[in-house]
């Protein structure tokens, strides 16, 4: 069979500039809101509802982010944030890692309909189940409380870290755990030894959707706790919006705050994603 003739280098260089401009485009389109939050947050009051808007400012200031951080219940949000954020990541892996590896690595009854229920719960609506868990967590005492809202989270944590980390454990070879057995390692020392330093991807990955997931719920944190001293940065963000109007230069300088800690979370662990997969096929 005569293969195809080549495209001139004229038409690919055009194919490829016409790709290049479509993705520079869309990169601009989904980076707009962002650039937009940043410059509102940056921005004095007199610009913020200037009319034609401006698509820069002349004379940026910190003012904004000092009246959002000088709010009263600013600190203890980011507390409650930080301990409902951490809570959930390390919860949700501790439990996740081993019922992962158990669905993946062994065989018992029920292990079928144990993952159609992981794929059922995560086709319910959160809507549907506010009101059965608010009343649950009534029942137990447990509303207004970081541990009440942890736990609720995990209920949408778990069969996602679950789902995710029983593929990660299923492309692990079990020759190298079965070889590290031979060689005079337990089951969970060649798992410790073996199998979790292979598992940092989906730990890094897992750990980034656990985080943003719990650091930006609003609805579920909004409906359980109604102290001050317990609200999240979420419902922190809101005490902007008030009867008399909406303060963006505060609300924006907020939002930003807000969303530097996963910024960071996410850039410390994606540097460590290469060397926990140079240290796991080291020690394979």
């Amino acid at each position: 069979m005569t293969p195809a003739p080549a495209a001139p280098r004229g038409a690919r260089r055009r194919r490829s500039w016409r790709a290049d401009a479509l993705g520079l485009l869309f990169c601009a389109l989904m980076a707009f809101p962002l650039y937009w939050m940043l410059l509102t947050a940056f921005r004095p009051a007199s610009e913020i509802r200037s009319d034609p808007p401006h698509f820069w400012t002349l004379e940026p200031t910190l003012e904004n982010f000092r009246r959002a951080m000088a709010s009263d219940t600013f600190w203890s949000s980011v507390r409650a944030s930080a301990l409902v954020g951490v809570g959930t990541v390390v919860v949700s892996l501790l439990i996740g890692v081993a019922a992962a590896y158990a669905v993946a690595r062994f065989s018992f009854t029920g292990r079928r309909a144990f993952v159609l229920v992981i794929l059922s719960v995560q086709m319910v609506p959160l809507a549907g189940l506010i009101i059965p868990l608010y009343l649950l967590l009534s029942d137990a005492g447990l509303t207004d409380s970081l541990v009440g809202v942890v736990l609720t989270y995990l209920v949408f944590m778990l069969p996602f870290t679950v789902w995710l980390l029983r593929g990660f454990v299923g492309g692990i070879p079990v020759e190298l755990e079965e070889a590290a057995m031979v060689d005079g390692c337990t089951r969970a020392g060649a798992f410790r030894r073996v199998t979790l330093p292979l598992l940092a991807p989906g730990l890094v990955a897992t750990s980034i959707y656990a985080l943003v997931q719990a650091w930006n719920e609003y609805v579920l944190a909004y409906v359980l706790l109604s102290s001050n001293d317990k609200q999240t940065v979420s419902i922190w963000l809101v005490s902007f919006q008030t009867s008399f109007g909406t303060d963006y230069g505060a609300l924006m300088a907020g939002a930003t705050l807000t969303a530097l800690p996963v910024v960071v979370f996410f850039m410390i662990v994606q540097r460590r994603v290469a060397a926990g997969l140079t240290v796991g096929a080291v020690k394979g």
